[in-house]
């Protein structure tokens, strides 16, 4: 259980509020929050059908000097190895991915190839040393910091001899690809378009927890009070609340999103404990942004401490982080409008303005915080808990990116 410590807000205050149709005013207080404590479960642990392995000898988003650097390139002379076993390899997909997941790899590739790393069908031509292509693969870092390939050797997922039945394989590749079936050429890959409606609670079912979170903002809380109390108009309290999410919160030295809000608000109001990602703290998330859908999307840096706080997340989206070694922008910038196998990556705009969603591949609601976590945990580095500063400050970085597009939340995505 959570202790939280409570800002004490003048009764003048919270009846100007109650009274104002937008909102609290800026001559006013602002909104009593529960100052003390974490907004998330405590202790923090990963969800139960997540992947349980730990990674603590790689960066994470609080921990930036975990990760070894690479070190200094290996010498290699020529390189023989089992070519059928090295295409084996990099076709499968248990460890990692594969290196199908981002490269067209010669006559014997199989469906739905992603093209995030460069066409590889002829490879065998491309006067590459057996040095070059063993230290690539290995860790291509030592050639290139920023490169969006992982460290296969490196980190672990590979051993050296595995590597060299690999590079093997690479030199048998020397003619380019024939796509039997038009789809499986990621270059002409139709891109995927989300055109269901997302506010039809029998395709959605997102949209079905709408009544349940306008059930909650009426609910009487511990101690005797609603939020319809003071907002008795959420619609027109809250038409532009969403949109202008998340902001810097002083009293609290840090971004503060709006899940984070209604649990820290909630507790201070109702005396309700909906921490976050929980069922409640969702259903009230998903109709408060409902009341905002339509709006542009509008992020406030007038402050200071609000600009340093965009800058620190644009910064964050940088940092490689997990076994893996990736960033946010490696995936959002650098792999953008590509192929991942089948799953195409869209840039950061037009990654924020429809959550809360409806994830049909986990068959869940999730917040933006949750999208986090789950990146995470897929590039193998340990998530931190949904109220972490750190995801305050890389949500802020990502709204900014979508300002100026309008809300369609809850929304419904793969």
């Amino acid at each position: 259980m959570i202790r939280l410590r409570l800002l004490a807000v003048p009764l003048i205050a919270i009846a100007s509020f109650a009274s104002s149709p937008s909102g609290w005013t800026q001559s006013k207080e602002p909104p009593p929050l529960a100052l003390d404590g974490s907004a998330s479960p405590q202790p923090w642990q990963r969800y139960r059908d997540w992947n349980k392995a730990r990674w603590d000898a790689y960066n994470t988003l609080d921990k930036r000097d975990l990760t070894k650097p690479a070190g200094s390139e290996i010498q290699v002379r020529t390189v023989t190895g089992d070519a059928a076993n090295g295409q084996k390899l990099a076709f499968d997909r248990s460890r990692g991915g594969g290196c199908l997941a981002c490269h067209v790899m010669g006559a014997r590739t199989q469906a739905l190839p992603g093209n995030v790393g460069v066409d590889l069908s002829e490879v065998g031509t491309a006067g590459r040393t057996d040095q070059w292509l063993f230290n690539y693969i290995y860790d291509p870092r030592v050639y290139n910091p920023e490169s969006v390939m992982p460290p296969w050797g490196k980190h672990g997922f590979y051993n050296e001899a595995e590597i060299r039945d690999m590079v093997a394989f690479l030199k048998t590749l020397k003619t380019p690809t024939k796509f039997a079936d038009p789809l499986d050429n990621p270059e002409r890959r139709p891109v995927p378009v989300e055109d269901r409606d997302a506010l039809d609670p029998f395709v959605n079912p997102a949209a079905e927890r709408i009544e349940a979170g306008a059930a909650l903002f009426a609910k009487v809380g511990p101690n005797g009070k609603a939020c319809a109390a003071c907002h008795s108009d959420p619609k027109a309290a809250f038409v532009r609340w969403a949109v202008e999410m998340p902001k810097w919160e002083s009293r609290l030295g840090k971004v503060l999103g709006a899940e984070e809000f209604i649990a820290r608000h909630a507790l201070a109001t109702t005396g309700a404990a909906f921490f976050m990602q929980s069922r409640e703290n969702t259903d009230l998330s998903i109709f408060l942004h409902s009341l905002a859908n339509g709006q542009p999307i509008k992020v406030d840096l007038s402050s200071p401490e609000a600009k340093a706080a965009f800058e620190r997340g644009v910064a964050l989206s940088k940092i490689k982080i997990g076994q893996f070694n990736f960033s946010c922008i490696d995936c959002h910038e650098k792999g953008a409008n590509k192929w991942l196998r089948g799953q195409w990556l869209g840039e950061a705009r037009g990654q924020f303005d429809h959550f809360p969603l409806w994830r049909t591949s986990r068959s869940e609601i999730w917040d933006i915080r949750k999208r986090f976590q789950w990146c995470n945990v897929q590039v193998r580095a340990n998530e931190l808990q949904p109220d972490a500063p750190e995801y305050g400050e890389l949500e802020l970085y990502l709204r900014k990116m979508n300002e100026g597009l309008t809300l369609t939340a809850p929304n419904i995505r793969h």
